[in-house]
């Protein structure tokens, strides 16, 4: 009987610890103070088994008795806790400071925020700017101080120019270099019309971190001049498998029309100005017909997990169809991404796959004839007549006919991939491997069909592109650990070596039938009235590299960072193969000193200081230090070898110079010296940065004319040996946050940078950055480099009015009694002398709204559609205008446009870059948390509203020409204006 019982008893125990074991766990994660932990991971340690805390720290999972919980947050101490039959567990987790320190992404490594010394800003992708985005810039617009990011355009995917501390080249080479998960970008054309970044899938993206000062890049040597951006794109985590699921809709509008005539006020005008009106009776707002509601749809899905120790993987695949507010724009992408992470021998082995493919389609209008149509073109004239759109006078054509006729279209193809095994040989000592690729192969076509109605345009043409771009890397590095009592030391020595092929061939082509088939699908035959050309060309470019790094640390107080880079590189003069490239910092952590260890107010105080020297390669020719001839008949570079011949086409070929050789060519150089200071306040709820920087650019290269003219050549590359480039200012970041009861939180912040640029010692008068385009107005100079004056400085005569001949009147500047070119004035520079952005951010339990503003100020803006269209004359033909054609009553329609301080405006804005309106729909709250995992809705609203007194589409502009190579600044030249844009989101977590 007793054996029974006892049996019995036995039974029934099993029984109950069977149903215990099926009963859910419940809890609350809060912090030392009480307040809920939302997003905390809880997971059943040993298994896949996971769950998070909701917005109140509340978490439900189901575990057996005998289970164990590993509960994390960021920031905190991670706590195992046993479950020990218990039905409820509260955990309370602790501050870990050590976890406070984020991780920075740093050239061949990481390093603990704490340990940093150069000057590094990194921005996580919860804090990227949100809505309608097409590349890695603008997710950075305005969150970086020093850092000033402005689109070319309004058009989907524009190019934008990214200068961090100011502009330090005369070339296109001021552009910061981008690295891809370890791998170099290069910066040369694609091939596509607009941004080559464009191939990257911003939801792809986990962080970008900005290194600004040369300690910081100087590990990248002769490419880091202009800074870094270091972006790492998401990786997966062990444990639970995830998958996203993010759909979003978007609308987009103009943003701002520009102030013309509307048809009744033109016609009243064009008489007043001696005009004849040609009324076509209709009342037609060209902005309104010539543009539309864009909408644009992406769709991303992503799938991560893992085994722990063993494997990771993340994986996703996007769609991104981005219409522009023009007919004939949009951006299609099409693309994939694959990171895995395989661990083996206990970890020693290390091996990353970083795989991306995309398809990049994009359509571009001819944007500058719309934008001259939709301010010029007579408002009484109909759109259609009868049915058909309406014949313009002056043999112009109808827009809607040249968007019909016009195409421009490119279709690349990219693949990135790097792989990156690594072996840890003895305990501290890691040698790791990296080998990637990038090409990208693109067609582009640019046409226009024939239109036999006016005569100009009956022939049609073809231009088509065939580019590939081939970019190979291969990095070894051994990195060596060295942490014991209070020294600490990370040892990195490297080489690297990388190859860039570029080829190119365009085919031009002329006159084609008149069949309602576009030229690209039509066969032309080459004739000698419309002769079929092709240009080719094809460059290698090659860089050998060795570097080597010290990071040492005493107490964790006191931090020493110093680094060398040798660069060799097939750019530049055999005399100048070899570039040395060294930094040096210092880093005080005086939060750490006894006498601040306790502090309830100072968590974090640290003391930054560094010097170091960086190079810069880009925007300079391939080979352009070695000879190069030409074949030519012009004057007297033919050979008269023939006795029969009677004409100059009669003698072969001469060869001739081309280009001269400089063995002495070598880099840019720029020297730069930063004081930073980093801080955090009352527990870390006030953080923040101050840094003042002074960067120095020498030896700029440049295509320069001769001192000399007893030369082969008129121009020849050259470094400018005098010539120096001044940065020099200061940057600010400064961030807010806390929590108003356990509902409530927000924080608020920004950044700011003052910065001044100065060029001196130029051998030359001027050096011109911007001229200016159309009759009459060719050549003339809009802007340059000049001594002692900011880069993009504008040159040109100080307008002061009408005289009473009804022309302009100019400043005499040097009294002379005449107006001549040595009256022009430095009237203001291109460059913002200040740039701001911040933002708000407020949680009330699952709603979150967020504001983000940036402006700059300082600057100025040549408005060169006004000074090509806005006139009295303009009017008086009848052309469109704005009131800015009838300022002055007495002006005769004669008055010529010349280039002057009349079209010169203020460029500072002040704009509402966006603002994201959310809701987090917990599952359980609908009873699907057995199925997916939260599920958001947003509503995000892009470049909302921007205060500014400039008169054009928008301040963030710049469309003017470069003049041999040296890019132009702050010139708006019939620019695609920018939308505004409306989307809608939804994402789906299981």
């Amino acid at each position: 009987m007793k054996k029974l019982k006892f049996l019995m008893h036995f039974c029934l125990l099993g029984i109950a610890s069977v149903m215990w074991a099926q009963d859910n766990v419940s809890g609350v994660v809060t912090d030392e103070f009480g307040q809920p932990l939302p997003g905390s991971t809880v997971q059943v340690k040993g298994t896949t088994n996971g769950t998070t805390s909701d917005f109140d720290g509340n978490f439900v999972i189901n575990a057996e008795a005998t289970d164990v919980l590993i509960i994390s947050y960021l920031g905190y101490s991670t706590q195992e806790v046993a479950v020990n039959g218990r039905a409820t567990i509260n955990v309370e987790l602790k501050e870990d400071a050590t976890q406070l320190d984020d991780v920075v992404v740093v050239g061949y490594g990481t390093q603990k925020r704490s340990d940093v010394t150069g000057s590094i800003s990194s921005v996580k992708s919860e804090n990227f700017n949100k809505g309608v985005v097409a590349n890695p810039g603008q997710l950075l617009q305005g969150k970086v101080a020093g850092v000033n990011i402005t689109s070319v355009s309004g058009e989907p995917g524009a190019s934008q120019n990214i200068v961090i501390r100011g502009i330090g080249s005369f070339r296109s080479g001021t552009s910061p270099l981008f690295v891809i998960d370890g791998f170099v970008i290069d910066n040369t054309t694609t091939g596509v019309g607009s941004n080559p970044l464009n191939f990257i899938n911003p939801q792809d993206i986990e962080s970008m971190d900005v290194l600004k000062d040369a300690s910081a890049a100087a590990i990248y040597g002769a490419r880091a001049a202009n800074g870094v951006i270091v972006i790492t794109t998401k990786k997966g985590k062990a444990g639970k498998a995830e998958m996203n699921v993010s759909v979003t809709t978007a609308f987009a509008t103009l943003a701002n029309k520009i102030d013309v005539f509307s048809a009744d006020e033109f016609r009243r005008q064009v008489p007043a100005v001696g005009g004849t009106l040609l009324d076509g009776g209709a009342n037609t707002d060209w902005q309104d017909e010539l543009t539309r509601t864009g909408v644009s749809k992406n769709v991303n899905f992503s799938m991560s997990g893992g085994a722990p120790d063993k494997f990771t993987y993340f994986a996703s695949v996007g769609v991104d169809d981005q219409q522009g507010t023009f007919a004939n724009s949009s951006l299609k992408r099409y693309s994939g991404r694959l990171n895995l992470n395989q661990k083996a021998f206990d970890g020693k082995l290390n091996v990353d796959l970083n795989l991306t493919a995309s398809r990049t389609l994009n359509n571009r209008p001819d944007a500058s004839a719309t934008v001259t149509d939709m301010l010029e073109l007579n408002p009484t004239i109909p759109l259609y007549t009868n049915g058909s759109p309406t014949l313009l006078n002056d043999n112009r054509l109808n827009p809607l006919v040249r968007d019909d006729l016009y195409l421009d279209e490119s279709n690349s193809n990219r693949i990135l991939a790097n792989i990156s095994p690594s072996v840890e040989i003895v305990k501290g000592l890691v040698y790791k491997l990296s080998l990637g690729v990038d090409y990208s192969s693109t067609n582009r076509d640019q046409q226009r069909s024939p239109y036999a109605l006016l005569e100009d345009l009956n022939q049609g043409y073809l231009n088509s592109w065939v580019t590939t771009n081939e970019n190979t890397q291969i990095d070894n590095t051994l990195t060596y650990t060295f942490d014991k009592g209070e020294h600490s030391a990370t040892i990195l020595v490297g080489h690297s070596y990388q190859e860039v092929l570029f080829q190119q061939k365009k085919f031009e082509l002329e006159s084609f039938a008149d069949n309602d088939i576009d030229p690209r699908y039509q066969d032309q035959i080459s004739s000698q009235e419309f002769p079929t050309s092709l240009i080719s060309t094809a460059e290698k470019n090659e860089l050998q590299s060795f570097f080597g790094r010290l990071n040492y640390g005493y107490q964790d107080k006191y931090l020493l960072t110093a680094t060398m880079r040798a660069d060799g590189s097939s750019k530049f003069g055999a005399n100048n193969k070899y570039g040395y490239f060294p930094s040096v910092a210092l880093g005080w952590n005086i939060s750490k000193e006894n006498f601040l260890a306790e502090s309830d107010v100072v968590n974090n105080l640290k003391l930054r200081l560094s010097w170091g020297q960086t190079g810069n390669q880009e925007g300079i020719d391939n080979k352009v230090s070695l000879a190069s001839y030409t074949d030519s008949k012009s004057d007297n570079d033919t050979y008269p070898l023939d006795d029969s011949a009677t004409t100059l086409d009669g003698y072969p070929f001469g060869t001739v110079p081309a280009r001269t050789a400089n063995p002495n060519l070598k880099w840019e150089v720029a020297t730069q010296t930063n004081i930073g200071l980093d801080f955090g306040l009352f527990n870390n709820k006030i953080t923040g940065t101050v840094d003042y920087f002074n960067k120095v650019s020498t030896d700029v290269v440049l295509f320069a004319n001769r001192v000399d003219p007893i030369q082969p050549t008129e121009k020849i590359w050259t470094n400018l040996e005098d010539l120096e480039i001044h940065n020099s200012g200061v940057e600010f970041a400064l961030d807010y946050r806390t929590m108003i009861g356990s509902d409530f939180s927000f924080n608020i912040g920004g950044n700011a940078t003052f910065i001044k640029n100065e060029v001196t010692d130029s051998p030359f008068a001027i050096i011109t950055t911007g001229s200016a385009q159309g009759a009459g107005q060719t050549g003339a100079t809009i802007n340059g480099y000049l001594n002692n004056e900011a880069i993009g400085t504008f040159y040109m005569k100080e307008f002061i009015g009408i005289g009473a001949d009804g022309l302009n009147e100019f400043r005499d500047v040097n009294g002379d009694g005449e107006i001549l070119d040595d009256d022009r004035i430095a009237a203001g520079s291109a460059a913002p002398d200040f740039t701001y952005a911040f933002y708000l951010n407020f949680d009330y339990k699952n709603f979150d709204l967020g504001f983000n503003f940036n402006g700059v100020s300082g600057n100025k803006i040549y408005n060169h559609t006004a000074m090509s269209s806005f006139s009295k004359g303009q009017l008086s033909r009848n052309l469109n205008t704005t009131d800015f054609a009838i300022q002055f009553l007495d002006e005769d329609v004669s008055n010529s446009n010349e280039v002057s301080t009349r079209y010169l405006e203020d460029g500072a804005y002040l704009r509402l870059n966006n603002a994201t309106l959310g809701y987090t729909l917990l599952a359980s709250k609908i009873g699907l948390d057995k199925y997916v995992g939260d599920i958001r809705f947003s509503l995000t609203g892009q470049n909302l509203f921007t205060i500014t007194d400039y008169t054009g589409y928008s301040p963030e502009v710049n469309t003017g020409s470069e003049v041999d190579g040296i890019q132009t600044f702050g010139i708006d030249r019939y620019t695609y204006p920018s939308s505004r844009t409306i989307l809608f989101g939804l994402n789906v977590s299981f």
